[in-house]
C-alpha cells in the first residue's frame, strides 16, 4: 500500500556528529511514517548551493553552505498520509529557541545555525519533489508494503 505523499528530510552535520540519526528515525517510525529512502553523504559546495538555492543572496547564505558541507549528512525520504505536514510539525520551528518542547528542534536544537534537521516545506507544493530529486535517483527509492500498513490508516 503506497500513500501518495513523500517528503524529504535531512539530518544536518550537527545532528550526525551528535549521534541523533537513530533517535530521529525512531520518532518518524513511531509516528507511523514509512522510510522509503536513506543515505549518508558528504555534500559538496555545488550540491549544497543547489539544495539551498532559494537562500542565495541572503546574508546567511555563505555560512549556511559552509556549515552544511562541514560534515556528513543523513538524507531520507519518508512516506505517509499528509507526510510533509506531519514531519514539519514534528521538526518544530526553525529557531530552536522558538520550537516547542517535544519537537525535534525543541528537544535537540541548540542554535538557529545548528538546528539539527532540515525538512521540506509544506507551503511549497513542488519542494518535496524537487528536493527528493536533488538527493535521490528513482532507483534509490523503495515502494513496498509494511505488515503494519493496515493498522495506520482507515
Amino acid at each position: 500500500m503506497s500513500y501518495d505523499e513523500r517528503t524529504f528530510v535531512m539530518v544536518k552535520p550537527d545532528g550526525v556528529q551528535r549521534g541523533l540519526i537513530g533517535e530521529i528515525i525512531s520518532r518518524f517510525e513511531h509516528r507511523g511514517l514509512k522510510l522509503v529512502g536513506a543515505k549518508a553523504l558528504q555534500l559538496d559546495e555545488e550540491l549544497a548551493k543547489t539544495h539551498y538555492s532559494e537562500h542565495e543572496g541572503k546574508p546567511f547564505f555563505e555560512g549556511l553552505i559552509e556549515f552544511i558541507t562541514s560534515g556528513p549528512v543523513f538524507a531520507m525520504v519518508w512516506e505517509g498520509k499528509d507526510a510533509t505536514r506531519q514531519v514539519r510539525r514534528m521538526v518544530g520551528a526553525t529557531d530552536p529557541a522558538e520550537a516547542a518542547p517535544g519537537t525535534i528542534r525543541g528537544d535537540y536544537g541548540l542554535d538557529l545555525g545548528r538546528n539539527v534537521i532540515h525538512a521540506s516545506d509544506h507551503e511549497d507544493e513542488g519542494a518535496n519533489e524537487q528536493e527528493i530529486k536533488v538527493f535521490f535517483d528513482d532507483a534509490e527509492l523503495l515502494d513496498y508494503e509494511q505488515a503494519t500498513d493496515e493498522w495506520r490508516y482507515e
